[in-house]
């Protein structure tokens, strides 16, 4: 079950209907279904705290992915959303902020099925695939 969650944060995801479904069918079309997959939308410094604690980074991120899941060919995880960076994000790259969301949300259930951006050709096949994505929503 795909649920939204808000921490420290003032904001709802918009058309949240249409994003858990349009969510779900990535997930159906890569041949997963989906568990318990949470979005935890939250600010900065709580991202931050996440990041240190559990990753040892000490920087700002828009996104966090922990991968729960124990079954195969089932997502579940837990998927750490920064509105403020996602906000910056969209006003840097000229997108609006709609567009960023979703592209942020696709990118941290990507993690989940297996993409991977830790080097300049793995980044571009995760962007691919996003922009793929965005293009059935």
């Amino acid at each position: 079950m795909l649920k939204f969650f808000y921490e420290e944060i003032d904001f709802k995801v918009p058309q949240s209907l249409k994003t858990s479904k349009w969510l779900k069918n990535i997930s159906l079309s890569e041949g997963y279904k989906l568990g318990d997959l949470n979005y935890i939308f939250c600010s900065d410094d709580y991202l931050l705290e996440i990041n240190k604690q559990y990753l040892e980074h000490d920087y700002y991120t828009d996104i966090i992915t922990f991968d729960n899941s124990e079954e195969e060919g089932k997502l579940e995880g837990d998927i750490y959303v920064s509105i403020d960076r996602v906000k910056d994000n969209a006003i840097n790259i000229g997108v609006s902020f709609d567009i960023e969301l979703r592209r942020v949300l696709v990118h941290g259930l990507l993690h989940l099925i297996g993409f991977e951006d830790s080097d300049d050709d793995l980044k571009q096949q995760m962007r691919a695939k996003e922009d793929e994505c965005l293009l059935l929503y």
